[in-house]
């Protein structure tokens, strides 16, 4: 080979070890990169066991507040007028039942057997819920609104519960566990919005006009 051409197969030699050197370089800063961000999400090593321990702590509270708006739909689906609400109290019934399942799935994934812890919150907003319905006549569609509002209320605080706790397992680093309850918190916004719609296009308006 002549020293013109080795000169030229040098340079590609060059060229191409650069390349590859910039590709790797890249590669590693991003994976450090992914890697900080990480560590910046999540707590110390000395306090983590805290966090983790308040994490279960709230699990055990949605779990049983859960099963109290089981019992709590239940109610609702009875006092309500309109056959399109209790059609949508029996669906949200249902979709309670399985985010239940959800939980224990949660559990399962924490190495904790399932348990309920009181929520005194759930409570006060169910029996506001259960005033609220009392006080309106039955077999009316003012009572349906109230049944709404009563079932949004519960709607709310479970889209709370479930939004803070996605955030705290992803910042344990509980993947896993920050999906399932990001599939039930999907399912409590659509509630919440589909009984909206429902009180805005006829419930509120028959209402009005008893």
């Amino acid at each position: 080979m002549d020293s013109k051409n080795k000169k030229k197969d040098d340079q590609k030699k060059s060229t191409k070890s650069n390349g590859n050197s910039k590709s790797q370089s890249k590669s590693q800063s991003k994976s450090t990169s992914a890697a900080q961000k990480k560590k910046q999400a999540r707590f110390g090593e000395e306090h983590e066991g805290k966090l983790l321990e308040f994490f279960v702590d709230e699990v055990k509270d949605i779990y049983f507040a859960e099963h109290e708006a089981l019992k709590a739909l239940k109610k609702m689906e009875k006092a309500a007028t309109s056959k399109a609400l209790k059609d949508s109290i029996v669906q949200h019934h249902g979709e309670t039942e399985e985010q239940i399942k959800r939980l224990e799935q949660v559990f399962e994934l924490l190495g904790e057997k399932p348990s309920k812890k009181k929520c005194e919150g759930i409570l006060g907003i169910i029996k506001d819920g259960e005033g609220v319905i009392e006080d309106t006549e039955e077999n009316t569609m003012v009572r349906d609104v109230a049944v709404i509002i009563a079932s949004q209320k519960l709607e709310h605080y479970e889209i709370t519960s479930y939004g803070s706790l996605a955030e705290l397992a992803r910042t344990l680093g509980k993947d896993d566990v920050a999906e399932l309850l990001e599939v039930t918190l999907d399912e409590e916004k659509k509630t919440d919005v589909s009984l909206t719609v429902l009180a805005e296009e006829s419930i509120n308006e028959e209402a009005s006009n008893e």
